[in-house]
């Protein structure tokens, strides 16, 4: 017994499992790709002007909502609606290697989904009908029919929707029990619109598989080059936009700050931009913090402008 299991590859081995390991469970769920919706939610908190000392509970678990938990299911789901793909660019994935085997990538994110449901609902109404578009987005992007990812249009925008602007409206409107101004709203909006470009990035890495399998990212149908000037595109004017508002509204120094912080962008930018095939996964890495710091910097803004 002992030859034979020597002779065996470790993916013919992993394939043999009939149950997941804890830590390929966590890679499943993906930790790194649970900031983004987090720090979105503390935007909205912040934004709506009221002291979270009050709330602590509320901005904790709501916390934990957005990223662990939908984030987190919304990970298990592409993961197996995209175990195909991931054969092809990353076949030592979770589900494709077997680690996670047989339809336990499926059970997780279901489990998962009960679960961001059940924890949307002690947040309240506004809490648990943005629990419920969270969910439904997460499924619309990745199952098919519907499978949004399909579209570089689309896909992208419905991700950066859900991972800053729907976390950030979430936050305030938690905190404040109530539907947050309309400033609040046009600000997310922005940034989540801003997001679209991020995703666009992201989608660089699995340029060979999506062409392979009909999955008509940006990258694929416009070319990398093509694609990263619309990603810098989609990524800058919404700031510009989001600088302009915020001196109307008489936040000179926040503006100012963003348009620092934009400039550290266009920056990495032209780096992106000089091979983007290779410079994506860096841009991810050094462009993106400055994109989220200006978020919470128009945030701190909005707390007196529209919270």
């Amino acid at each position: 017994m002992s030859s034979l299991v020597d002779s065996m590859s470790v993916t013919e081995i992993n394939q043999l499992r009939r149950y997941p390991d804890p830590a390929s469970a966590l890679e499943l769920i993906k930790p790194i790709t649970w900031f983004p919706p987090m720090w979105a939610y503390l935007c909205g908190v912040v934004a709506s002007g009221v002291s979270p000392m009050g709330s602590l509970g509320l901005v904790v678990l709501g916390i934990l909502l957005a990223g662990p938990i939908v984030c987190g299911m919304s990970q298990a789901a592409n993961d197996w609606c995209d175990r195909h793909v991931d054969a092809i660019n990353e076949p030592h994935r979770p589900i494709p290697s077997g680690r996670v085997p047989g339809r336990w990538g499926l059970w997780i994110a279901l489990c998962m989904t009960a679960i961001a449901l059940l924890v949307g609902s002690a947040l309240g109404p506004w809490g648990f009908g943005a629990t419920i578009l969270g969910v439904i987005a997460a499924w619309a992007y990745s199952a098919e029919p519907v499978r949004l990812k399909k579209s570089g249009w689309w896909g992208p925008g419905l991700v950066g929707l859900c991972y800053e602007g729907l976390p950030w409206f979430t936050g305030a409107a938690v905190l404040s029990a109530g539907a947050p101004s309309w400033q609040i709203v046009l600000i997310a909006g922005l940034y989540a619109l801003g997001a679209h470009g991020i995703m666009t990035l992201n989608d660089f890495k699995a340029l060979d598989g999506d062409r392979q399998t009909g999955v008509n990212s940006l990258p694929v149908t416009l070319g990398p080059a093509r694609a990263a000037r619309v990603a810098c595109w989609v990524m800058a004017v919404p700031q510009v936009v989001v600088i302009s508002l915020l001196a109307s509204w008489d936040k000179p120094v926040h503006a100012v700050l963003i348009a620092g912080l934009l400039a550290v962008q266009f920056w990495a930018m032209t780096v992106l931009l000089s091979n983007p095939k290779c410079r994506a996964p860096w841009y991810n890495g050094t462009g993106v913090g400055p994109y989220v710091l200006g978020m919470m910097v128009a945030a701190f803004a909005l707390r007196s402008v529209g919270g």
